[in-house]
């Protein structure tokens, strides 16, 4: 839930990703007594949350932070204390050099990759993601272990051999899923891949742990965490980006104007396409501050964008009070893939990055503007 001081919203510029500083300790101070009664590491994905300016806070709770590339590690390196891991499913030769003075562990997606690094990579602490195949999710594009999945070497591919040229092994399976999640998932290792974890340094349990959830099971991960190390003598890690994030940030957006085709249309300076586009590629319906499904409160609307993308369009929701030109709406979890993943299509501005602080000051960390826009252009 918003806190009171949420009062600030009224009046700030919009577009605004606002992320909740007390929300955010909420999820690091769980995230580091899971790590501290587990006995493993936790990383930053920043592939999830990249607000840099909160980096020095995240580096008090976690161990360091893995990068999908080169501009994530060198992030990484720069913002935030700690390892920097990356993984990449294939390294340009170009980028090599760099990595290498910026990156702790490198993990190869295939054995191919790694006999062609390996040597260049000496000194560093080296993995091969392997995939166990075992789907634990419904949804193909968030399953690594589909049915023709790039990621990880299956066990049909692997070679006994690469072992002597590696550290540790990486899986990542799993998608906003529970500890049970992970138990079905770390028994299809063992049983596949048990035999080569003995000797290794290190095992990465990925990301996709809901950990900082009310109702994920913590009790299990630490179990789980515990006894695998125990078993294999290994230092375990985990990378979340959602369950750093989750529930820490908001869209704050104005209504523009508010239209009629049958049905009561809210246009906003919020965009699906733009500011939130897992809107549009999951999808799914954002949370938004009181309000209800379509036909729960007094009054409905669809919450639409002010691009000229006919389908740029948030969802159907319900309010007590009609919505009029200038009022506010505050859409729920933004921290996490939103950032990430926004674009100016259109010509459409960024939304500010802001800081509502636990002592209840708000901060504009960076606003955006014409030159943005241009500059990604030619």
């Amino acid at each position: 839930m918003i806190p009171l001081i949420c009062e600030k919203f009224k009046t700030i510029e919009t577009p605004a990703y606002v992320v909740d500083e007390t929300a955010l300790l909420h999820n690091l101070r769980i995230l580091k007594e899971v790590k501290e009664q587990a006995g493993c590491k936790i990383l930053l994905a920043q592939k999830a949350f990249s607000m840099f300016a909160l980096y020095p806070l995240m580096a008090q709770y976690l161990d360091g932070t893995t990068a999908s590339g080169l501009y994530e590690a060198k992030l990484g390196r720069e913002c935030f204390p700690g390892e920097v891991h990356v993984f990449c499913p294939a390294y340009k030769p170009a980028e090599m050099d760099e990595l290498l003075r910026i990156s702790d562990h490198f993990v190869f997606n295939s054995i191919a990759q790694l006999m062609k690094y390996k040597d260049q990579c000496s000194g560093k602490s080296i993995g091969l993601r392997i995939n166990p195949e075992c789907s634990t999710q419904e949804t193909a594009i968030y399953d690594p272990c589909a049915p023709g999945s790039r990621l990880g070497v299956t066990i049909s591919n692997f070679d006994p051999e690469v072992l002597q040229y590696i550290d540790g092994l990486h899986f990542h399976t799993l998608c906003e899923q529970g500890a049970d999640a992970l138990e079905k998932t770390l028994a299809a290792v063992e049983k596949k891949y048990g035999k080569y974890l003995t000797g290794l340094k290190w095992v990465n349990f990925g990301g996709g742990h809901h950990i900082t959830k009310d109702d994920y099971d913590r009790d299990l991960l630490i179990r789980l965490i515990k006894e695998f190390k125990a078993k294999y003598d290994v230092e375990v890690y985990l990378e979340p980006g959602e369950a750093v994030a989750i529930n820490a940030g908001y869209l704050v957006t104005e209504v523009m104007d508010v239209v009629h085709n049958g049905i009561d249309i809210a246009i906003l300076d919020a965009s699906a396409a733009c500011h939130m586009p897992d809107v549009l590629e999951m999808p799914y319906r954002p949370p938004l501050y009181l309000s209800g499904q379509k036909g729960e409160k007094a009054y409905d609307y669809r919450l639409a964008s002010r691009t000229c993308l006919a389908g740029d369009v948030i969802g159907d929701y319900s309010f007590d009070q009609a919505l009029e030109t200038g009022d506010r709406l505050c859409f729920e979890d933004m921290a996490i893939y939103s950032m990430v993943k926004n674009n100016t299509f259109n010509g459409m501005p960024l939304p500010d990055l802001a800081v509502l602080h636990a002592d209840g000051s708000y901060e504009v960390v960076k606003q955006f503007g014409y030159e943005d826009f241009k500059e990604r252009l030619s």
